[in-house]
């Protein structure tokens, strides 16, 4: 894999502006990032920007076998820890405020060639101690040279 890739990231995103079913909304990013192998993990590194906030984040990416790691500084700052069969908590902070989530990851798979990575991580989500919802994301790392860009 090269070190500028384009990653696509699906899973479902959780806000107060939600109607009154608190239904969570489907999100998928797009966007160029850096990759890099050390130590036997894989790490994406990315900017994301979003509504309402007025600095960027700044998203690393661990993968690892069984685990998986979500690292956010900037307008929203979290360490999201996702390991197979184990309960992991954390303080997730906003602009808007902070939460604890539980993060109870069921499984984690990641499939892996010379110019791709496709990862899918189901977990349970709580916050505050609730449960929320049971949660799946997508992840997909692709070359950026690469002559058929297949993530769609």
């Amino acid at each position: 894999m090269t070190r500028d890739v384009l990653l696509k990231i699906s899973g479902l995103q959780f806000t107060a502006d939600n109607d009154e079913s608190n239904e969570p909304e489907p999100v998928e990013i797009i966007a160029p990032g850096e990759y890099y192998f050390k130590n036997g993990k894989h790490y994406i590194l990315y900017d994301e920007f979003m509504e309402g906030i007025d600095t960027a984040t700044r998203n690393e990416l661990k993968l690892h076998q069984d685990s998986f790691e979500i690292i956010r500084r900037g307008g929203t700052n979290v360490h999201m820890v996702f390991e197979k069969d184990k309960k992991n908590m954390t303080c997730y902070t906003t602009p808007f405020g902070s939460m604890m989530m539980g993060i109870d990851a069921r499984n984690i798979s990641i499939e892996e060639s010379e110019a791709e990575i496709h990862a899918q991580i189901e977990y349970a989500l709580d916050v505050n101690y609730e449960h929320l919802a049971d949660c799946t994301i997508d992840l997909y790392v692709q070359s950026k040279d690469q002559e058929h860009f297949s993530i769609s």
